[in-house]
């Protein structure tokens, strides 16, 4: 009988001392990952910029911290979310340049967090093939998108949506928020949106914004190429001759409802209109082009601004705010006219380098900038750190933890890789390594045996290689070992994972 009784007693302690944990443990604070796709540092006015004001997505750095050197592995839409699931860089996960399918299979931070006991959801936009795997809910733009009216899929099929696609995201996420997690459980959740990635179509409400406007133009936008590799010169991706009638609006727009059409054509029938009346050619033509594509891309910034707000302000209220992680970032950086360019790729600052914000009540100082060199491979690890889980070896990042706390480590990384793949493909950009460090930048173009080298200092708009010069030479030697060390250190021999057998086992589903 005793020694029934300390059994029993034994196993009612251990299930209270269970309880007591499990308490505990559902205290961990929830994740909200915001990413856009191709949102510029240059398009956030808590980054400086001179085009635009984004007070929503001001507040997170304000209330936080803003990374001032945050990297990607590669410049690219879905290569880069595939870095974020993976922690991997994109030769180890499969995944190298869009088209590729996403093998579900492997490892990735939802999973993680999944088993850790974190509830995980991601709405909007996903852009790799294949179904997402290691979430509760999802509910995905089919490929890249459309503005408006989007056909969306989710573990039930096909869902069709009438109105903005930024608006009908933010929707969904506020949605999942309020109606269908377990508020017992930590959260994880991906709410990421298609905005403003190309043809930037701007919502029925930000469709005027700008008109009276003169946007801005960067330095370089009628930059001229000639200090450096021939693939500056090759690529496909000018204002002056890649915009498309449908870029600029000169067109009717696909995809539109009657009513919505009806608001399109009121708001730029006028000014296709007065264009008409201009007859620009040479460097007019280049600048009314120019204005004509940034105030579409910041009208479409606008939205994703307005939205994240809501967001913000549902977390406010409900006093979720207080035990959130909100961190907002892209996909990659993004040219706003910078060397005559839009879309992204290079390695170039303004498509290598891409916005962070993060805020974490009573855990980081507000309104800290750090300088830090981050990328998007170490957000797993951070996300997984912030949960108090063990990050895998295998993955290659780093989380960036320490540093958001004001502690900066003796060891962090005074360099970064970069790898480009997508040759031949869009836009025509060559494919290209290198390694930047706080002062220099060095780059391979593989296939046509071109180099190119930068003094970040002395010429922060990359416009003059200093590959071939004497007084370089020192520089060169130690960057190409660099490069090389790297290179090694990410197990990047050239080679790519394969991962077919297991992509074919799961469905495409049928797009509408």
């Amino acid at each position: 009988m005793i020694h029934r009784s300390s059994m029993l007693l034994g196993l009612v302690a251990l299930t209270l001392f269970g309880s007591i944990a499990s308490a505990e443990k559902d205290q961990r604070p929830n994740i909200l990952f915001v990413f856009s796709d191709d949102h510029g540092y240059q398009a956030l006015s808590c980054y400086g910029s001179k085009v635009n004001e984004t007070p929503n997505l001001d507040r997170i750095a304000n209330e936080g911290m803003r990374f001032d050197r945050c990297f990607v592995t590669n410049s690219i839409c879905g290569p880069s979310r595939a870095v974020i699931l993976t922690g991997k860089y994109s030769h180890l996960n499969g995944f190298v340049r869009n088209g590729n399918r996403f093998n579900g299979q492997q490892q990735t931070v939802s999973k993680l967090l999944q088993a850790a006991g974190y509830q995980t959801a991601i709405v909007g936009k996903w852009h790799l093939e294949t179904d997402p795997t290691g979430f509760d809910y999802w509910h995905i733009l089919q490929g890249q998108g459309p503005y408006y009216n989007p056909a969306m899929d989710t573990p039930d099929g096909v869902v069709k949506h009438t109105g903005y696609t930024t608006e009908i995201i933010t929707d969904l996420a506020l949605d999942w928020l309020k109606n269908k997690r377990d508020a017992d459980k930590p959260f994880y959740l991906m709410y990421q949106h298609k905005a403003p990635h190309r043809n930037w179509q701007p919502g029925p409400k930000q469709l005027n914004n700008y008109d009276d406007v003169t946007i801005p133009e960067p330095e370089t936008l009628f930059d001229d190429y000639s200090h450096r590799a021939s693939p500056a010169r090759n690529q496909e991706m000018t204002v002056e001759r890649h915009l498309s009638p449908n870029d600029l609006k000169l067109v009717p727009q696909r995809g539109l409802t009657d009513e919505q059409r009806k608001a399109w054509d009121e708001a730029y029938g006028p000014k296709n209109e007065a264009f008409e009346k201009l007859n620009l050619t040479g460097k007019d033509l280049v600048q009314w082009k120019y204005q004509r594509y940034a105030k579409d891309y910041l009208r479409c910034v606008d939205a994703v601004d307005e939205n994240v707000g809501r967001v913000l302000d549902y977390l406010d209220e409900t006093g979720l705010a207080e035990n959130t992680v909100v961190i907002y970032s892209s996909d990659q950086g993004w040219y706003l006219g910078e060397h005559g360019w839009f879309d992204k790729r290079w390695m170039y600052e303004e498509s290598f380098r891409t916005p962070l914000m993060v805020r974490w009540p009573g855990k980081v100082k507000p309104g800290t900038v750090s300088d830090a060199m981050v990328m998007n491979l170490d957000f797993p690890e951070l996300f997984l750190e912030i949960a108090g889980e063990t990050v895998p070896d295998d993955m290659q990042g780093r989380s960036f933890k320490q540093i958001l706390l004001g502690e900066m480590p003796d060891d962090w990384r005074k360099s970064v890789y970069y790898h480009y793949y997508e040759f031949p493909g869009a836009h025509s950009v060559a494919k290209h390594y290198g390694v930047r460090t706080d002062r220099h930048k060095l780059i391979y173009y593989y296939d046509l045996d071109e180099w190119e080298l930068f003094d970040l200092e002395k010429d922060p708009r990359e416009l003059r290689s200093v590959y071939d010069q004497a007084e370089y030479a020192a520089v060169r030697k130690d960057l190409e070992a660099e490069l090389q060390r790297l290179r090694d250190q990410y197990k990047d021999d050239g080679s790519v994972v394969q991962f077919q057998n297991q992509n074919t086992k799961q469905k495409k589903r049928k797009r509408v």
